[in-house]
């Protein structure tokens, strides 16, 4: 299968905004592999999948070395996306679901980066985004989670510097309340999401557009950011 746009792996490929990243590069002539837990939700000539539980470290390590993502050479893009919200207050706080948003959110993301960027950086080119939130800036009920997504920007920063003299970029798109299937999750009863300013919710194709230009020859100079879709969520106090 030829591709002139390259070949990207996106975590959390069948649901929410992974699944809105995979359909936009295939859109835009990407190659796609997608790992997530769940079965694809896409058929596609350019796309190919790979159930893998990407809070386990041997089962992803797996994936990378047997997977669509071998040989890893070929990889010129990573998406990180997946992503789960276990919401709790103080006194509620659960440690078993702290490392459960730990291990799928940072963990899976720096084992990934740990082997794909310096592919990348060795090849002379490569783009890493990942998903974080904006909620990464503290919001009530929501601590765990939120560190996990803070945590996300500072290592996107520390990768980026690592790599930014060998044509490799790497950033963080962080959207506020999004139109997806983690809105109506049972484990986030009683936290609903707060409406942007704009009126509606952020939707997943949007988030995707944004991660399209960010893995695009025209993104080369943007590096080491954090960039919000907030829908006006930050104008306010």
């Amino acid at each position: 299968m030829s591709n002139e746009a390259g070949r990207a792996l996106v975590t959390g490929s069948s649901s929410g905004i992974g699944l809105a990243v995979a359909r936009r590069l295939l859109a835009d002539g990407w190659q796609v592999c997608g790992f997530d837990v769940a079965p694809p939700a896409i058929e596609d000539a350019n796309f190919e999948a790979v159930r893998v539980d990407l809070s386990d470290a041997r089962s992803l390590a797996s994936a990378l070395s047997a997977g669509c993502a071998a040989p890893l050479r070929t990889i010129t893009a990573v998406v990180h996306a997946a992503g789960i919200l276990r919401p709790a207050s103080l006194g509620a706080l659960d440690p078993a679901h702290g490392e459960a948003m730990w291990r799928l959110h940072v963990a899976a993301a720096t084992q990934l980066a740990n082997i794909l960027l310096p592919q990348m950086a060795q090849a002379g080119h490569g783009r890493m985004v990942l998903i974080g939130s904006r909620v990464a800036r503290g919001v009530a009920g929501r601590s765990q989670y939120a560190a996990t997504k803070a945590a996300l920007a500072s290592l996107a920063r520390s990768w980026a510097a690592e790599v930014v003299t060998q044509g490799v970029t790497v950033n963080v798109v962080s959207p506020a309340a999004t139109q997806t299937g983690m809105l109506s999750d049972p484990a986030r009863q009683g936290t609903p999401s707060r409406v942007p300013p704009i009126g509606r919710l952020i939707q997943p194709e949007e988030v995707a557009a944004l991660v399209a230009y960010l893995l695009s020859p025209a993104a080369a100079a943007i590096t080491g950011q954090e960039i919000q879709i907030c829908g006006g969520t930050s104008l306010t106090p």
